[in-house]
């Protein structure tokens, strides 16, 4: 094909995804599930196996692209919604879970994976691989599902924090596994850590400042009439330069959410018209980002890989879903005398567990550098992915209601 069928068979995705996501949009909202689900089913019916309208390939350039600028967008808008006074109160469990708890929940995975029947090279990739939460998935469900400020801010953030720890991991194992190093090195792969986080925050907190700066400044903020398209490129800018240094693209664009949602902090508002307006187009962009992540991931499931390892892959899941995320969470956060969590609320964030956009391009990356047994990491991977999300988002609410950690809760007690 040449450059122009391409362009215009691109062109013609793009047209379905936005026509197929909007109906998908309405429906979820009479059904009152988040959006993301239908946007999986929708991508599943409309990929190659089933309805074979969708076709576009893990590794093109299209959906590199969409995955890329579609998590951090995402993670932006989680960023947004972080309130410093919420984040005084809820560091230390934070911390612990973001780091710490991607060991644990990576170290039961890989041993249940041995326990199965895995061999412990493919168990220790699958481990670190889905060790770790996705902000692409979970930021939407919180936007969409009202719950206490403390907690849906906690697993966001959390979300945010361990994808650092989680792609150091993986790598580690990868770097064992195919014999090019030496294995696991707690002071490196801490340093690894230290510098990826670290560099990623001062690199967002610089460019959000900055950002909210040009918008907000009574004097010079000069870009105050075009504030959407100062909030793209900050987000692109953040995530190339610290791509660029090694530091954590999705740690940098997270933190430069967080300064720009902040702004108040820094006596830089907008007027109330104006922050209304900003607030629609993130909402309206972020709306955008999942219907093209999430159609896009379900057309890309590949069956006969799932139906091959379904029975591990769901007696993994189950272990993930109901062992797993438990013990990391009450190991974790539950000492957290600070925070003084209830049991309410360790019991919520241990089911608001999804994998999604990252752990799947991860799988991507792996598969191209020739990983052994990718295949089975791939499938299990996948059945992680749609198994959280059919079964813990549409769930969510319900939950959140059950527990009484909702908002409309907390106002009327």
């Amino acid at each position: 094909m040449s450059s122009l069928e391409i362009a215009k068979l691109d062109l013609m995705y793009v047209g379905i995804i936005i026509f197929t996501g909007l109906l998908g949009g309405v429906i979820a909202k009479k059904i009152k599930v988040p959006d993301i689900v239908l946007f999986l089913l929708i991508g599943i019916g409309l990929g190659p196996t089933i309805g074979g309208i969708l076709h576009v390939p893990a590794d093109s350039t299209m959906n590199q692209l969409i995955l890329t600028i579609g998590a951090c967008y995402l993670l932006f808008e989680g960023g947004a919604t972080l309130r410093f006074a919420v984040l005084k109160e809820i560091w230390i469990s934070l911390t612990v879970i973001a780091t710490f708890g991607v060991l644990i929940t990576g170290a039961i995975i890989t041993y249940a994976g041995v326990w199965l029947g895995i061999p412990i090279g493919i168990a220790l990739v699958l481990g670190a691989l889905t060790a770790s939460t996705d902000p692409a998935t979970l930021v939407p469900i919180f936007k969409q599902v009202p719950i206490k400020d403390r907690v849906s801010q906690t697993v966001m953030s959390e979300s945010a924090l361990n994808d650092a720890m989680g792609a150091i991991a993986t790598f580690a194992v990868v770097a064992y596994v195919m014999g090019t190093g030496e294995g696991f090195s707690l002071t490196h792969s801490l340093g690894e850590l230290a510098y990826e986080a670290g560099m990623g925050l001062v690199l967002g907190a610089i460019v959000g400042y900055s950002a909210a700066f040009l918008m907000a400044h009574n004097s010079f903020g000069i870009f105050r009439e075009v504030t959407p398209f100062v909030i793209i490129l900050a987000v692109i800018t953040v995530y190339l330069l610290a791509d660029k240094i090694g530091a954590s693209g999705f740690m940098a664009v997270f933190t430069c959410g967080v300064m720009i949602g902040n702004k108040e902090t820094f006596n830089l508002p907008l007027d109330h018209h104006e922050h209304e307006y900003l607030e629609d187009y993130v909402g309206n962009t972020a709306l955008l980002m999942r219907m093209f992540i999430f159609i896009l991931l379900g057309s890309q499931v590949d069956f006969h890989l799932l139906k091959e390892y379904l029975g591990v892959g769901l007696a993994l899941l189950f272990i993930f879903i109901f062992i797993a995320r438990p013990l990391t969470v009450f190991i974790c956060a539950g000492p957290d005398r600070r925070a003084k969590w209830t049991w309410k609320e360790l019991v919520f964030m241990s089911w608001t567990r999804e994998t999604g956009v990252i752990p799947a391009a991860l799988v991507g990356i792996l598969a191209g550098m020739k990983v052994p047994g990718i295949d089975v990491v791939g499938a299990i991977t996948f059945i992680f992915i749609l198994g959280t999300i059919l079964i813990q988002a549409p769930t969510t609410a319900l939950l959140a209601g059950k527990l009484g950690l909702l908002k409309s809760q907390e106002k009327s007690e």
